[in-house]
């Protein structure tokens, strides 16, 4: 059936033609697009509010999985927002491939160079993207890189929180409104294991794998030869089932594994972050 929109409260109706005002002064502008609800909100915003003055730049790489990237095209697509790929080379980088706290301040330093030189070549005035103001609260080294090349984030500066996001988007009629959060496949490789091509192409088919049984809602945990599977709350009596324990067992030793484990308190976002001491998550970066 299709969404059927939600009113607006006042007050979030003024929250979002504060972001639309402030996308309409940022003049011709990049959006950072991964196809999550923060990002595709924000690209469909600033379509609104821009037109074909703002351009949606999703990054193509190997800890991008395909169903991802292939679901952000088809939205960009539904919606008419313009859309490009480009390729960007964070495995390259030695601080990237290395794993240690500060992997997505060099992912996002790569994404955002690649975005600022396009950013010349086509003539645009500015880089935005979807950090919002409940971002602040997380460990989130990614936001220093965007500080470091002058990327705004409308969301946050429009006082919107990752539930509001949600709501607007369901209010626009968004199918990507109740999207699962999903970080990039290299978050899901445990600190201080080298990112390769290979540890995220495992990660990927076993992420395949489990969505084909049903799921909606997990992480595929890379512990080198433990394999940590969080699955939803909600959804968990289902994976603790004898039949699905041992459809686990079969699916991830056949990807090499040689433990198979089921992660008892459930999927929680970013959990990998709390294996790191105190100190690296106060760090500044670099």
């Amino acid at each position: 059936m299709p969404l059927v929109p939600d009113p607006l409260t006042a007050q979030l109706a003024a929250k979002q033609e504060a972001l639309f005002d402030r996308l309409r002064r940022s003049g011709r502008t990049l959006v950072a697009y991964s196809g999550g609800v923060d990002s595709a909100y924000l690209a469909w915003a600033a379509h609104q509010a821009l037109a074909e003055q703002m351009l949606a730049v999703i990054a193509d790489s190997a800890s991008l999985a395909r169903t991802h990237l292939a679901d952000a095209l088809a939205f960009a697509h539904e919606q008419a927002i313009p859309i490009a790929v480009v390729a960007t080379g964070e495995l390259d980088r030695p601080e990237y491939a290395r794993n240690d706290s500060s992997r997505c301040f060099h992912c996002k330093d790569e994404l955002f160079t690649v975005m600022e030189d396009l950013r010349r070549k086509r003539g645009f005035d500015a880089i935005a993207y979807g950090v919002n103001r409940d971002d602040g609260a997380d460990f989130r080294p990614g936001q220093a890189a965007a500080g470091r090349h002058n990327v705004s984030a409308p969301l946050r500066d429009a006082l919107l929180g990752k539930q509001e996001v949600r709501d607007l988007a369901r209010a626009a009629g968004l199918r990507i409104w109740d999207k699962p959060a999903s970080a990039c496949l290299s978050s899901r490789i445990e600190y201080g294991r080298p990112v390769d091509r290979q540890a995220l192409a495992t990660v990927e088919q076993g992420e395949d794998a489990i969505r084909a049984l049903g799921f909606r809602q997990f992480r595929v945990r890379h512990h080198g030869e433990i394999v940590r599977i969080e699955i939803a709350r909600e959804e968990l009596a289902r994976a603790l089932q004898m039949e699905m324990a041992a459809e686990f067992s079969r699916i991830f030793k056949a990807l090499g594994f040689t433990f198979v484990t089921l992660d008892l308190e459930g999927f929680r976002s970013g959990s990998m972050n709390s294996l790191l001491p105190a100190e690296e998550l106060i760090r500044p970066r670099p």
